[in-house]
């Protein structure tokens, strides 16, 4: 089945054995009013209880699905918090314009110069300038080093690369 995105299989499969649910009683009280006999009744009804149980089990994976999502996000929402905090702290310790402190926030998110410029309403050029500031009062080379200079004791290095 093609992915599709913001879809939980749990949900699709849930949906469908739901489906077969509906399908199958429909067609076990059509065969009920039609006087069909009574193990015929009796497999179509096995049939439905099947699926239903197939039903329940796909929602309560789908629940869990969904609360682990949200606990991810909650988590992830805290890290992202943190680290901001910890980036407005060394920008503070640099002592960073107001400007120099937007441009850099915007470098690190990885907006280029003209877009740094368009977002500020500056030229393209007050962003370089601004940019150099940044980069000489927090003693970096530029754009790749100012970026590191937050992440480079957070990553480890993989393994085996130790001895290079």
């Amino acid at each position: 089945m093609r992915h599709m995105p913001g879809v939980s299989e749990n949900a699709v499969a849930m949906s469908l054995f739901v489906a077969v649910v509906l399908l199958v009683l429909v067609d076990l009280l059509s065969d009920l009013w039609a006087g069909v006999e009574g193990f015929h009744l009796g497999v179509e009804g096995l049939a439905a209880v099947v699926a239903g149980v197939g039903a329940a089990r796909f929602f309560g994976r789908y629940q869990a699905e969904r609360r682990e999502s949200a606990a991810w996000k909650a988590k992830a929402n805290e890290l992202l918090g943190g680290l901001g905090a910890a980036v407005d702290r060394q920008l503070a310790t640099w002592a960073l314009t107001d400007a120099e402190r937007e441009v850099a926030l915007l470098l690190l998110k990885g907006l280029s110069f003209k877009e740094v410029a368009s977002v500020r309403g500056t030229s393209e050029r007050t962003s370089r300038e601004q940019a150099r500031g940044v980069y000489k009062k927090a003693g970096v080379g530029g754009r790749a080093e100012l970026s590191a200079w937050f992440f480079e004791d957070q990553l480890e290095p993989p393994q085996g690369a130790a001895g290079r």
